[in-house]
């Protein structure tokens, strides 16, 4: 399928590993110019020559990494800075780097729901109203949230991550009306369970927190998902390039659910 992405100019947040690492190699496969933004400068140049294995130095013009902490304020902007100096456009964002640590609710100290909302809620709200004036003014322009499924189920040993998504989902749904009378679509795919370094993390936290090895978390993950198997970073990015497309393009300040029937209810 043509998705029609070639030439478009994009930005990647967390895109130096796992969902943002597939969503930069899809979208770079589909001709796009990739603003990948990542904290690591060296993981940030391993994704990248990952990605431009075999390719030639022409197609890698159409790589630009921005080191920087979503953190920080100034990282949006750096980031929106790169991408309109490929050409004077922003076509696409993919917001995904945040990151929320998992443990017991009364062992958590308050700093540990502070730094989830900073990095993830307030770090893709920084970098929507930073590309979407541009968006707005060429009116045209697709906004992808990579949230979680633990912003509509959440768990007591996830709290702080979980707060962030629903905070996020309640952001795109209401910033997409706004955004819609310019032709700017904004929407949240929340991945389930997905194989990538986080995902091991998680585990490690969430069986510290109940007292029980990390085989037996991964188990007890693999067995409450109907399909029986984790997410593949790939899959999500399937999914991120078929919104940024103008194949469905009546889809704006939806949710869609990508957890292999994982959830329990609307």
């Amino acid at each position: 399928m043509d998705l029609g992405l070639g030439g478009k100019v994009a930005i990647v947040t967390g895109a130096s590993a796992g969902i943002g690492f597939a969503c930069s190699r899809a979208l770079f496969q589909e001709g796009a110019a990739v603003v990948m933004v990542a904290r690591d400068p060296d993981r940030a140049r391993q994704a990248v020559d990952a990605i431009l294995s075999g390719r030639s130095r022409e197609e890698a013009a159409r790589i630009i990494t921005v080191a920087g902490d979503m953190n920080e304020p100034q990282t949006a902007k750096q980031a929106v800075t790169a991408a309109l100096g490929v050409n004077g456009r922003i076509d696409i964002l993919i917001n995904n780097a945040g990151s929320a640590k998992a443990g017991s609710f009364f062992e958590m100290p308050e700093e540990a729901f502070l730094e989830a909302w900073n990095l993830k809620l307030l770090g893709y709200i920084r970098m929507v109203k930073e590309a979407a004036p541009h968006m707005i003014k060429q009116r045209d322009g697709r906004i992808v949230n990579i949230v979680g499924g633990a912003g509509r189920t959440p768990t007591p040993a996830f709290l702080a991550g979980s707060t962030a998504n629903a905070a996020l989902l309640n952001f795109t749904r209401g910033i997409s009306k706004e955004l819609a009378k310019s032709n700017v679509r904004i929407n949240v795919i929340s991945p389930g369970a997905t194989n990538t370094e986080r995902a091991e993390k998680l585990a490690r936290q969430n069986a510290e927190a109940k007292g029980i090895t990390v085989e037996a978390q991964k188990a007890e993950m693999n067995a409450a998902i109907p399909l029986g198997h984790m997410v593949a970073p790939s899959e999500i990015a399937a999914m991120a390039l078929l919104l940024v497309s103008d194949h469905v393009p009546s889809i704006t300040g939806t949710e869609i659910v990508i957890d292999g029937g994982q959830q329990p209810g609307v």
